[in-house]
């Protein structure tokens, strides 16, 4: 009796614990500029979504190299530039999307929120109303599809 209590006692606080607690999240590597507040928002959701981070600040020029070394077209950019399990994370992506990348594990250079959409992770964080914008997967020919939409409010 005692066992099938305890047995279902932690399967509920397995339940409830949310599900970056239950499993160890990957490292998380950003790149931006010192003085983008928006990019210290968005990493500071990441680590709320459980996600450990680390960031580096680079200048202007240093930021646009990685991001072309890493295959991203100018019309995919944003102000920050992250890396997580051999992918690239452009922009301000939703935590949601990159643990749906690193489920799927597709043979792409990773995901992009091109430029800085309202409402996206970081950017005015539920206090302005959202504007519309996709997160697409960028092929390793360069090529884009959409991974994931959102509406706006």
């Amino acid at each position: 009796m005692f066992t099938k209590i305890f047995a279902v006692s932690a399967m509920a606080a397995l339940i409830g614990m949310p599900a970056a607690a239950q499993e160890e999240m990957p490292l998380i590597g950003v790149v931006k500029n010192e003085s983008c507040g928006c990019c210290g928002g968005w990493i500071a959701r990441m680590q709320e979504e459980g996600f450990r981070v680390e960031a580096e600040n680079l200048s202007y020029e240093e930021l646009y190299d990685i991001k072309v070394s890493r295959g991203l077209s100018e019309e995919l950019m944003s102000c920050h530039t992250a890396s997580v399990a051999g992918y690239t994370v452009e922009g301000h992506v939703p935590a949601a999307d990159i643990r749906r990348l690193l489920a799927l594990a597709p043979d792409a250079i990773g995901i992009a929120t091109p430029g800085m959409p309202l409402g996206s992770p970081g950017m005015g964080d539920g206090r302005v109303e959202a504007e519309p914008y996709q997160v697409f997967l960028v092929l390793r020919d360069g090529s884009r599809e959409v991974f994931s939409s959102y509406p706006g409010a």
